[in-house]
Parts: structure tokens; sequence; C-alpha cells
């Protein structure tokens, strides 16, 4: 029987996009000077953003409109990293392998995204029988 998760930091997706934010984080040092206010803050406000939009997903199980909300915010960030290192790796700023590399984790982060929010009831936190006061407690509120 598998360990029960009780820590956005144990989800695997997460540990994914914490590590592949980090490589960004390092190998973005490296960029040109020009590119500081632009590409490079773009590009780890975006690889960050996933993490913490991971995190915040986590945190609202109980609704489950909020929790998928917060997973397609990841996803968009996600989906945006891509784009910020496809141009890192078209001007030359990144070696191809590791252009490569992180093109590959994103995919990941994001077919793991896409998986959760496929399927919530899988994740979703269902109160027990009579904790409800309405169904709005359930779904959180209409929008």
């Amino acid at each position: 029987m598998a360990e029960k998760i009780t820590s956005h930091r144990e989800l695997l997706v997460y540990k994914r996009a914490f590590e592949a934010a980090c490589r960004i984080q390092q190998l973005s040092k490296g960029f040109p000077a020009d590119e500081r206010y632009s590409l490079t803050d773009q590009i780890r406000r975006s690889s960050r953003s996933v993490c913490a939009n991971l995190a915040e997903a986590w945190r609202k199980r109980r609704y489950q409109a909020a929790f998928i909300s917060k997973l397609s915010d990841a996803e968009a960030e996600a989906a945006e990293t891509q784009v910020w290192l496809e141009f890192a790796a078209t001007f030359g700023y990144l070696a191809p392998d590791d252009a490569n590399a992180l093109d590959l984790a994103y995919n990941e982060v994001l077919r793991t995204i896409v998986g959760m929010i496929s399927h919530p009831e899988t994740w979703v936190i269902r109160p027990k029988p009579g904790e409800l006061k309405d169904e709005s407690e359930l779904y959180g509120p209409p929008f």
C-alpha cells in the first residue's frame, strides 16, 4: 500500500517542477545582461510559478473547481516556460542538451498536471457524510 501524501512537496510532479526551476535558475545566470529584464526574469518567474500553483492547488483540494483552476494555472506556466526555453535555445543562451532535457522535464510535468485535471476525483478531499452544510462547500462558491 502506498504512503499517503500529506504535502505538495511529496508530489512527484512538484519535485520535478522544482528541480527544473532550480536548474533554470542556475543556467540563466549565464544569460546576457541585456536579457535580465526580459527573458531571464520571465523564464525564472514562470518556472517558479509552476511550483507555486501546484502548492496552491494542493491546498485547495476541498473545492474541485478551485483545485482544477490552480492546476490549469500551473499547466499554463509550464507551457510558458517551454516557450522561454525555446527562445533561450534559439538565441544560443542554452546548450542544446540542457534545453532538450528541460523541455522533456516540462513535458512530463505537463503530462502529470493534465492527468490530475482529467481525474480530480483522485485528488479532491471528499467530506465524510454529514460534514457538508450544503453542496457549495464541496465545489466552492459559484463564479
